[in-house]
């Protein structure tokens, strides 16, 4: 890992998204960051980090994953950076100065963002429109915000790298019913809900693929100390 990028911690929702990570960083050699997978949502990731043992003053996590884009200038496949989180009328930064180390690492590939978390999947090309419009925000998750409340209250230097895994010109499923109260993914609403919009799901499913793969890109390249190509 190159010298400037002291990471202590990886966080990565669960599932497809932790299993990429964890693929990009298993050619690595030398010291690599704990790479921790985190439940999806707002509540679940609460719970989940006052449970655990992630507040070391002055620590550098790095969140990572995949997002949706609120702005027609961010499209499947491309990486971001955040600059800061919103939920409601409320805002939180990320770590400027790791930010800036990222963004210089992973060269132009990057752009930086400005994002909203939601407590639901934003499903609708017309709400992620509306949303991107009324808010200016670029992308859209649904952990970013209460990661960064929760390790900003305590010291912890937090940076958000994310691949953008839907654009806003197209709806996707709505999957929220098939997130569990404890932040897993309900296998049987998560097939209705890929059945009852067949044409979403696919669209979907390809922009999964997409992003996954960047992502495991970008961690390799990243940890391995070489530019992107």
């Amino acid at each position: 890992m190159p010298n400037f990028l002291l990471i202590n911690t990886i966080l990565v929702p669960q599932g497809a998204e932790y299993k990429a990570v964890c693929r990009g960083l298993s050619g690595v050699t030398g010291s690599i960051p704990t790479v921790v997978a985190i439940p999806v949502g707002m509540k679940p990731l609460l719970k989940y980090l006052q449970q655990g043992q992630f507040l070391a003053p002055k620590s550098r996590v790095l969140i990572m994953g995949i997002c949706g884009s609120l702005n027609d200038r961010y499209t499947v496949g491309d990486i971001v950076l955040y600059q800061d989180c919103v939920y409601l009328e409320k805002r939180q930064e990320c770590d400027r100065p790791f930010t800036a180390q990222l963004h210089a690492a992973i060269s132009e590939k990057a752009s930086l963002v400005k994002s909203l978390t939601s407590d639901r999947v934003i499903w609708s090309a017309a709400e992620k429109h509306h949303l991107g419009e009324t808010l200016a925000a670029d992308v859209v998750d649904m952990e970013g915000f209460t990661a960064l409340e929760f390790f900003n209250a305590g010291g912890v230097a937090v940076a958000m790298l994310r691949v953008v895994s839907d654009d806003c010109q197209h709806n996707i499923p709505d999957l929220t019913p098939a997130i569990n109260f404890d932040g897993s993914l309900k296998p049987f609403p998560l097939a209705m809900a890929m059945l009852r919009q067949p044409l979403a799901a696919t669209r979907l499913i390809r922009g999964s693929l997409t992003a996954l793969k960047v992502l495991e890109q970008v961690t390799n390249r990243l940890f391995s100390g070489n530019r992107m190509e």
